[in-house]
């Protein structure tokens, strides 16, 4: 959330940014070692659920829009419904047999990336 307004100020591009006095190398190192940090940690304690947390930006970004502030804490909410949801679906759905809730996030997060190339491709 620190970082959210660098994050905005790079969304306008590399030349407006640094008119706007942005230091662009230092603050794409310093997000990408947080994010790869974070990213990492996230993934080695839960595994495949986190993919989750590749899927739910791009959904908050098209809920919410590319506003940084908002987008973060609306990626976080939906995260954590995905998981709520898939979670649920695994316990009920197939009920003697247990099966992983990131089965079923992959199942939501799958189509939604191909959906996504799909898009911006035809853009």
């Amino acid at each position: 959330m620190t970082h959210a307004r660098h994050l905005d100020v790079q969304g306008l591009g590399d030349d407006i940014a640094l008119g706007l006095g942005a230091h662009l190398q230092r603050h794409r190192a310093i997000l990408t070692l947080l994010s790869v940090a974070l990213n990492g940690g996230a993934i080695a304690v839960v595994g495949a659920i986190g993919f989750i947390g590749l899927v739910a930006p791009h959904m908050g970004r098209r809920l919410i829009g590319a506003n940084h502030k908002a987008l973060i804490p609306a990626s976080a909410l939906l995260e954590a419904m995905i998981l709520l949801v898939a979670d649920t679906v695994a316990r009920t759905l197939f009920l003697p047999i247990d099966v992983p809730a990131g089965v079923f996030t992959a199942l939501i997060g799958a189509p939604f990336f191909i959906y996504q190339l799909y898009h911006q491709r035809n853009k």
